[in-house]
């Protein structure tokens, strides 16, 4: 038996987002929908740090978990999304990309209408959880080893010299990771790293690959409530298939002759 456990990953909530991740945004309305719907399954929302807690064998969780992400840290979500999830008493987990939200910070990231940093202060006021999503938003499996670890270390410390506390949990931009990177980083102090999978995870997961529903703007309320029955994809965890393996190397590739690229 393992049973499934859905880990939602959001971007922007908008409604007239920049058209490069129109794909990966909801409407506040569709959105509150998705809620409604997470309300109705009987899930009980925890955060990451929770649910570490659960892979590390250190406490339990509730009967039916559910997790919801957020990635990037765009505008909306120290502002209405975070008010919409605290008014519902729903935590969650943002993962924070710092080149994109520090001043004259700079990432791979297209012009989008971001978040600052004293924001993040706001998102754990509203009962969001703080995490890592790198500095630039790189493709981290096609990095140097200096590079990588840059990436890993440098926006850990923005983050918790921001906030005064540890920051131990890091997503990995657009999901992109491989053996190495994950062992940089367990290196860098990360307890847990969330990829993509499109699966939905469980309590066997691995704690530095933990599976994530990416939800885009053609995703219905339909699709959300098969996730949260446990249906609709596959339950992690499981090995990389030989295309996921493929283009790891293409890319490695491509970016050995033209550098570090935006992980989207």
């Amino acid at each position: 038996m393992n049973p499934a456990v859905p880990v939602l990953l959001y971007h922007a909530v908008m409604d007239d987002p920049p058209e490069w991740i129109a794909e990966f945004t909801v409407t506040p309305r569709a959105f509150a929908a998705h809620l409604d719907a997470v309300a109705d399954s009987g899930r009980t929302p925890v955060t990451i740090g929770a649910f570490a807690a659960r892979l590390a064998g250190r406490a339990p969780l509730p009967p039916r978990p559910v997790l919801l992400t957020f990635d990037d840290g765009f505008a909306d979500l120290p502002g209405p999304t975070a008010e919409v999830l605290a008014a519902r008493g729903m935590p969650a987990t943002a993962y924070l990309t710092t080149g994109a939200i520090v001043p004259g910070g700079r990432s791979l990231l297209p012009p989008a209408p971001m978040m600052t940093l004293d924001g993040a202060e706001r998102l754990e006021e509203a009962g969001l959880e703080v995490g890592s999503h790198t500095v630039t938003h790189a493709q981290l499996d096609t990095l140097t080893a200096r590079r990588l670890r840059a990436e890993l270390l440098d926006s850990k410390a923005v983050l918790e010299d921001t906030l005064g506390h540890a920051v131990p949990h890091l997503a990995y931009p657009h999901g992109y990771n491989s053996p190495r990177v994950r062992a940089a980083a367990v290196r860098a102090g990360y307890e847990t790293a969330a990829a993509v999978r499109h699966a939905l995870s469980s309590e066997r997961d691995e704690r530095h690959r933990i599976a994530r529903l990416i939800v885009r703007r053609g995703h219905t309320v339909v699709d959300v409530e098969a996730w949260l029955a446990g249906e609709g994809a596959r339950v992690a965890p499981y090995r990389d298939g030989p295309e996921t393996v493929a283009w790891r190397w293409y890319r490695r590739g491509r970016a050995a002759l033209k550098g570090p690229e935006f992980a989207g």
